[in-house]
């Protein structure tokens, strides 16, 4: 289970309505609990790739590192990833299967004609076979200042 609130929901889709065609991506920082992971911001990432940014995205390994400092600097964890599909479903392709972690929620927000129209979180497998969907519960998510 995925805790997001309802303003990183909206950021999400702001950020992939803002470059679509293209896709966009960024980072989920929050905590991995027991039973679910919460994310308290997200972090967006630019599109480094130069061919094919309406079905594919390119999030260079510095910017990834850039996301885990930060992190770290709050006491957080990278706990996701999320991506736009510009005029598809929100579910994840062979291609995002390819280059999936595990453990990480992957949020992918459906955008058609340039209007957000899903967002759904899903979770890869162990065996890396498949991703299954994951419920994400809405609520304000609280970050402790420790």
């Amino acid at each position: 289970m995925l805790r997001l609130d309802e303003q990183l929901v909206l950021h999400i889709k702001a950020h992939a309505v803002h470059d679509y065609p293209h896709e966009c991506g960024g980072m989920l920082i929050g905590k991995f609990g027991d039973d679910r992971k919460e994310v308290f911001e997200t972090f967006p990432i630019e599109n480094a790739r130069e061919d094919s940014r309406n079905n594919r995205i390119l999030l260079l390994p510095k910017d990834v590192l850039r996301a885990e400092k930060y992190a770290r600097v709050y006491k957080l964890d990278v706990v996701g990833y999320y991506h736009s599909h510009p005029n598809a479903p929100a579910v994840p392709s062979q291609y995002d299967l390819d280059h999936a972690l595990p453990v990480w929620s992957y949020v992918i927000a459906s955008v058609i004609d340039g209007t957000a129209v899903d967002v759904r979180s899903w979770e890869m497998r162990e065996d890396r076979s498949q991703f299954d969907e994951e419920v994400i519960e809405q609520g304000k998510t609280i970050k402790n200042e420790d």
